[in-house]
């Protein structure tokens, strides 16, 4: 490797490090949940609500009342939130945020199969968990804080199966248990394209050995004893990883597989309907050319508006409006920034972007709250992705239009604490402001 190099990969490992301690120097110990009241407020409890005039009471980390007449209790803070917009915090559902600080750095990057300073012949990683290698402690995680975003599903990328995504709060936090909401929130896959690498060139290929990585598992699950005692046949994959997709078979953890192809996408649903599997697209280039099929198989996607270039092969259909066609045809849409852990703040963007191109405003809503939530199991139980009573105290108080470029987030509620908005550019701004 040239000296030059050398010098360049080094520099960014010392600013990757410098930026880590930054973050982890200036994260507050943990706050307490105390009861706050937003009055005067225009008040979206969920998407395709609206209440004008509205009071939130926070009680204990939960939505404790919400409404028109609501009284403040004594003692509560209050915000006086006259000509603000509060909607839920919003959710990334496809986000490496907590996994990545510098990707030109591979020392910085977690949840990457294979890393390319190892070579890896094994493409299955279902059992992986990114809680085991999550930093609560990310520099990413205050900025995209400041873009309204309050949980990150936090995914696992390469190989055909790269293993099991979490749900992960953006509170402040030392420790990745104080930050996990949901440490399995799905597992995932690829096909087309990204699976070529690890199956002999073909798409085909990887449907067959996604296949018999399923069949696997289920004889697996069928006669474990056997496999114990070494009287069973040869698997494709270890122990771990089999018992790791014995709720996939079950239809307890949904398979989010990645897939932009029309034909790969109908590969997917058609795998999804053999194996009885709950499953999602992520990517979804050309989802729109199959949303019909994808409505009536109750598929979700998962895609980047602008994300509207025919960038390969497996995108020449690619298209503006894919959310409006999606929403059109009846399929539940969340929207992304597929892993763009810096770009993580720019998610009310690209739904502002997917309103100018025909994407009803409360649909982009729900794809940010109420849609990731239903995919990844947390519409149930403490009901993220709303504002309602009971729900927790996940919420973001605006200066107006949330998707409107020149808004700010004013206060970002998460578990009911008021977090810092402040962030290692803010910070540097404050110091290098007067020089």
């Amino acid at each position: 490797m040239p000296p030059r190099t050398v010098a360049h990969r080094s520099a960014l490992r010392h600013a990757a490090l410098v930026a880590a301690a930054a973050g982890a120097a200036v994260a507050p110990a943990a706050a307490r949940a105390d009861s706050v009241v937003i009055r005067n407020a225009t008040v979206y409890p969920r998407p395709g609500q609206r209440l004008d005039g509205a009071t939130i009471v926070i009680r204990d980390g939960v939505v404790a009342a919400v409404g028109r007449d609501v009284k403040a209790p004594a003692g509560a803070r209050v915000i006086d939130a006259t000509g603000k917009v509060v909607t839920a915090g919003f959710v990334e559902p496809y986000s490496t945020v907590g996994l990545v600080e510098v990707p030109a750095v591979r020392e910085t990057v977690e949840g990457r199969h294979p890393n390319e300073a190892l070579p890896d012949d094994d493409e299955i990683h279902a059992a992986y968990r990114v809680t085991d290698g999550y930093n609560p402690a990310s520099v990413a995680i205050p900025i995209a804080r400041t873009g309204g975003i309050t949980s990150v599903v936090a995914v696992p990328r390469g190989g055909l199966v790269a293993g099991a995504s979490a749900w992960m709060s953006l509170a402040d936090a030392v420790t990745v248990d104080a930050v996990t909401v949901r440490p399995v929130a799905a597992l995932h896959a690829q096909l087309g394209e990204g699976a070529l690498g690890v199956a002999r060139g073909s798409r085909g290929v990887a449907v067959e050995r996604l296949r018999e990585l399923l069949d696997d598992a289920a004889a697996y699950g069928r006669n474990r004893r056997a496999y114990e005692r070494n009287q069973s046949r040869a698997f494709t994959a270890e122990r771990l990883d089999l018992e790791a997709l014995q709720p996939v078979l079950r239809g307890r953890t949904r398979l989010v597989i990645v897939a932009d192809r029309a034909s790969d996408i109908l590969a997917a649903v058609a795998l999804a309907r053999e194996y009885k599997l709950s499953i999602a697209i992520a990517g979804g280039a050309e989802a729109w050319r199959v949303a019909d099929q994808l409505a009536a198989a109750r598929v979700p996607v998962i895609l980047d508006p602008t994300a509207n270039l025919p960038a390969s092969f497996d995108r020449i259909y690619v298209r503006d409006d894919a959310p409006k066609l999606l929403r059109d045809a009846g399929v539940a849409v969340a929207l992304s920034t597929l892993g763009d852990a810096a770009g993580a703040r720019t998610l009310r963007q690209l739904c502002g972007i997917a309103v100018s191109f025909g994407m009803a405003w409360d649909d982009a809503l729900a794809a940010v709250t109420t849609v990731p939530a239903a995919i990844y199991g947390e519409a149930g139980g403490a009901r993220r992705g709303t504002i309602e009573r009971g729900a927790a105290a996940d919420l973001v108080v605006w200066s107006g239009d949330p998707f409107e470029l020149s808004t700010r987030a004013e206060h970002v509620f998460i578990g009911g604490v008021d977090q810092s908005l402040r962030t290692r550019q803010t910070r540097l701004l404050e110091r290098y402001r007067t020089l």
